[in-house]
């Protein structure tokens, strides 16, 4: 982050210019969504149940997160501070209008308040019949492991105590929705040979003369200048691209899950363990690894040679009790050893801590046809992980260690 970047911000600045300076730098940084990858039916058709899962839940998970600092404030009986206000009237704003009431409301008026209790208005409802009426049956959301991961850390960032993170998580998740709904409309009208104005959806969210997403970038942006003193702008960069980074991982490993679920026959089981085999464990990848050999200091003394996993790939079958944990420099990885050996066989890294690294060492040979190795530049991580951009199958955080 150079300072130049940070002072691009003012608080003087227009809200509608915060959503183009980060949705241009977002873009920059990331590459174009992969939700606008070609799929077939049949991967679409696993995706929208989980991205329905998302969309039910995130209205009221963004209106409830300040829930525990209006608490704290109580319990300490201390004046609610004006940030939690600020955070507080623009996340209920939002669940307000994902369930329908700003839209009712705007076009009916006070009448139509009890228009609110009719759940079928809900954006998330909406979706729900477009993606049925494409599929041709009745679907339900799918909270699978990977989608409840995302929301729980989805929510950590909504509800941080620091403003700055909050307003940095609220803004990357309005801005990185209007590219992801887009691509997702993109892909489905063209998978589905689908009129663009009969998907109800997304038409109001991102088409049109007056979308959704418009106004949810613009409030949520409006933050920054309330929230972000100027000696903090490097800062709320930083988190930004972490919190964008977060939505863009879900949607890429999405993507690998419903592309494995179709090809499920590549995925075979490998076995390994510790080398007291005190600690055994069992991981799905495919017979020909991709592995990435780091050179930062942890990954230089132990040899851990990296396969990058989502976190429902492993299985601990024995010894769990075995594992302890070690932490360093930023405590985000979760580097666990057994303790009887010393071997790390595979550890909670800290470029995607809800997934696995496996060390391709401790597996069992037998199971492996090849392995490619890629480098990865661990002594300069920061430089490093910052110069990756993601592409369509795989994102930058599954392929980095440390």
């Amino acid at each position: 982050m150079t300072s130049s970047q940070a002072s691009r911000f003012s608080p003087d600045q227009p809200p509608q210019s915060f959503c183009a300076h980060l949705t241009e730098r977002a873009r920059a940084l990331f590459g174009a969504h992969p939700f606008a990858e070609e799929l077939s039916e049949e991967q679409v058709g696993s995706l929208l149940p989980e991205y329905l899962a998302m969309s039910q839940a995130f209205p009221h998970l963004q209106a409830g997160s300040q829930k525990d600092l209006i608490f704290d404030a109580m319990h300490h009986n201390r004046d609610l501070p004006r940030d939690i206000e600020l955070t507080s009237v623009v996340a209920n704003f939002i669940c307000w209008d994902e369930t329908g009431g700003y839209g009712r409301v705007l076009q009916g008026g006070k009448a139509a308040l009890p228009d609110i209790l009719l759940t079928e208005n809900f954006h998330s409802n909406l979706f729900r019949r477009d993606a049925s009426r494409l599929l041709g049956r009745a679907i339900r959301p799918n909270y699978s492991a990977t989608t409840k991961r995302y929301l729980h850390s989805l929510y950590d960032g909504l509800s941080a105590k620091d403003p700055v993170v909050r307003c940095a998580y609220m803004v990357a998740f309005e801005l990185h929705a209007a590219d992801m709904i887009q691509a997702l409309w993109t892909t489905t009208v063209k998978t589905f040979d689908a009129s663009p104005d009969d998907l109800e959806y997304f038409r109001s969210h991102v088409g049109g003369k007056d979308p959704a997403e418009r106004y949810h970038g613009e409030m949520t942006s409006r933050l920054i200048g309330e929230l972000v003193p100027a000696a903090r702008n490097g800062f709320f960069l930083d988190e930004f691209d972490r919190a964008y980074r977060l939505n863009l991982q879900w949607c890429h490993d999405l993507l690998r899950i419903v592309s494995l679920e179709q090809n499920d026959r590549s995925e075979i089981e490998h076995r390994g363990h510790c080398h007291c085999g005190s600690v055994k464990f069992r991981v799905r990848a495919p017979r020909q690894l991709s592995a990435v050999r780091c050179n930062c200091s942890i990954c230089q003394m132990s040899g851990f040679m990296h396969l990058l996993v989502p976190g429902d790939r492993l299985t601990i079958e024995c010894g769990e009790e075995f594992l302890i944990t070690y932490q360093f420099n930023k405590n985000i990885a979760r580097h666990t050893f057994c303790r009887v050996c010393g071997v790390k066989p595979f550890y909670r890294p800290r470029s995607n801590p809800a997934g696995f690294s496996i060390n391709v060492r401790c597996l069992d040979k037998t199971t492996i046809e090849s392995i490619r190795i890629d480098e990865f530049d661990g002594e300069h991580w920061e430089q490093a992980f910052g110069s990756m951009q993601p592409g369509p199958k795989l994102c930058t955080e599954e392929q980095t260690p440390e």
